[in-house]
């Protein structure tokens, strides 16, 4: 194994991963450090992978109202098999495209040398011309809180648990507090979400909020707004949350899901001048590179949009700018939001909040999949999709989905949202013909009942124009 590469990557996370296969592609010698001895980062093994096929099962059971003899233990021995299947294939990138991998923690030593401490304390030293930091975050953990105590949980411990829970609690209504709360609803377990917010998910369209919260509420979940913690104590047989508004919530477990910090912390950054915000979060350029131009940093540890799609991306992008040259031309704006509630929600572009206030004409088309042929077949009718567009020009402003496979369905409007000019139009969706049934065929049904309403509505302006002119 080599002492000195071409490009060092601390992680291997998508990020890391994304960043290690473009540049070994591009002929670089590469290696991947990872604290861990699995590849695939918090995304594999705390994260993404876990947490959705956990939903999965959670949505089977729930469909089924199968509940009987299926156990919380059951169901992770499931989830570590599809783990294992991902962590293979994962290794099996790095080993074809001949990409050493590392073990160990990894610290700064200068601009172009990094120590490696080993899982057995030996030391070893590496350099490289190039680094990416992808190192991605963890969960916040305020210091008066008892994370040691094995009933007080994060997200990443959470799907370590070694019994099924009756009560949880979970104090913040991010998203992973609501994809939890809607998950282990669905496995029958009674859960308190506790928002320290006015509203869930407020980045989202108002419409979409009402729609995720009277569902959370339906299945079961009961939900606390506008509350905040005064001090939590734990025991042998559960966890009591004290709140402000002197409230107290008693649970078996209490899975803190309140923002998240990025892992940047004793790696020797601030030697080099590289300071991390109070977040851990690291500053970069538009192609990813520090206040170090050698040093690049990608995914989580940098911040927005904290997407395990975005970090891939800009892992690659990060690449092509240190073996081309090129600069990044990575879209961060209308990327994708996918929250895997039951049911899951995806978004793109802007909501009606933002239109509005940005004083932008605008006009709506629903389309409700309770109407939908697939829909009613696949028993999947709970949900709708929402076009937002120009009422003059039909450009497609912002696309808002609620319901089964949202984050699927919303990539075909986000090609026709990429398109310049004339084609991106809700007429696509008028002037072309989709497969029946099908989901996607929603497009079209909004498509039409907007286009519907803007011709409604110029017909009307005709008509006065008419009769102010006799």
């Amino acid at each position: 194994m080599n002492s000195n590469y071409d490009v060092f990557i601390i992680g291997s996370g998508p990020g890391g991963e994304g960043a290690a296969m473009a540049c070994a592609k591009e002929g670089k010698t590469v290696a991947v450090c990872d604290s861990f001895s699995l590849v695939g980062g918090s995304n594999t093994h705390k994260g993404t992978i876990p947490s959705k096929a956990l939903r999965h099962a959670s949505q089977l059971l729930m469909d089924n109202r199968l509940v009987e003899g299926i156990t919380f233990n059951k169901l992770m021995r499931e989830t570590e098999q599809i783990i294992k299947k991902q962590v293979e294939l994962r290794h099996s990138f790095y080993t074809r495209n001949d990409v050493d991998l590392l073990i160990g923690k990894a610290k700064f030593l200068d601009k172009n040398t990094i120590e490696v401490t080993e899982p057995n304390g030996l030391k070893k030293n590496y350099t490289a011309s190039t680094f990416i930091i992808a190192t991605g975050s963890r969960p916040y953990h305020p210091p008066d809180v008892d994370f040691s105590h094995p009933r007080i949980v994060d997200s990443d411990k959470l799907l370590k648990i070694t019994e099924s829970p009756k009560t949880l609690a979970i104090y913040g209504a991010g998203v992973i507090g609501c994809e939890y709360a809607s998950i282990f609803r669905g496995l029958q377990v009674k859960v308190n979400l506790i928002n320290t917010r006015k509203q869930l998910l407020s980045f989202l369209d108002d419409e979409i909020i009402d729609a995720l919260a009277y569902h959370l509420r339906e299945n079961g979940v009961l939900i606390r707004h506008g509350e905040e913690y005064e001090k939590v104590e734990a025991d042998d047989n559960g966890v009591t949350l004290y709140l402000k508004s002197k409230k107290e919530i008693r649970c078996d477990y209490l899975l803190w899901a309140q923002g998240r910090t990025g892992n940047s912390h004793n790696m020797g950054l601030e030697e080099l001048g590289i300071i991390p915000d109070t977040r851990g979060s690291i500053a970069v350029n538009q192609n990813y590179q520090t206040i170090i131009p050698n040093i690049y940093a990608v995914g989580d540890v940098i911040g927005y949009p904290s997407l395990a799609s975005a970090a891939y991306d800009q892992g690659r992008f990060a690449a092509r700018h240190i073996t081309l040259g090129i600069d990044s031309d990575l879209k961060i704006q209308d990327i994708p939001t996918g929250i895997y509630t039951l049911p899951e929600i995806s978004s793109i572009g802007l909501s009606e909040r933002e239109l509005t206030e940005n004083k932008i004409p605008y006009e709506v088309g629903h389309s409700f999949f309770r109407h939908l042929a697939r829909a009613q077949i696949t028993g999947r009718t709970t949900g709708m999709l929402k076009l937002l567009f120009h009422s003059e020009t039909l450009e497609i402003l912002g696309i808002h989905c609620f319901g089964y496979e949202a984050s699927e369905i919303i990539h075909i409007g986000q090609a026709i949202m990429s398109q310049k000019g004339e084609g991106n139009s809700i007429m696509y969706f008028i002037n072309n013909t989709f497969n029946y049934p099908t989901m996607a065929e929603a497009y079209r049904v909004a498509a039409l009942n907007g286009f519907n309403r803007v011709e409604l509505g110029r017909r009307h302006e005709q008509q006065s124009r008419k009769k102010n002119k006799k």
